[in-house]
């Protein structure tokens, strides 16, 4: 997430996170979950990418201790994101990258409203 000067806040993603979010929600699973929105974890996926701003990855390096994890850092760093907000814990360990926060959801929420 990248926090806007006092007009609001912007989402951003990239198409590998998409990709991954798809084979995540086709887990077995999220399958009463999914039925229950009477859309498929596809439809799931293209309405939240109608959401939010799709940037290209930047090479980050071996940076995550997971290797999927880098392209989560490169979708951040391509967003000059001022937060990174997961729930992954390898992630969460790192605490920073470069200039970005990683924080969970309550976490990014606190950062939000004391802004």
């Amino acid at each position: 997430m990248r926090i806007g000067q006092g007009a609001g806040h912007s989402l951003y993603t990239s198409r590998p996170l998409l990709l991954e979010l798809a084979g995540i929600l086709s887990r077995p699973k999220f399958a009463k979950k999914i039925a229950a929105s009477h859309l498929s974890a596809d439809q799931l996926v293209e309405l939240y990418a109608g959401c939010v701003n799709l940037v290209k990855p930047l090479p980050v390096g071996r940076v995550a201790s997971d290797p999927d994890d880098d392209q989560v850092l490169g979708t951040a760093l391509a967003a000059k994101a001022e937060i990174l907000v997961t729930g992954d814990k390898g992630l969460l360990a790192l605490q920073t990258f470069e200039s970005i926060r990683i924080l969970n959801a309550q976490q990014s929420l606190d950062a939000l409203h004391a802004n």
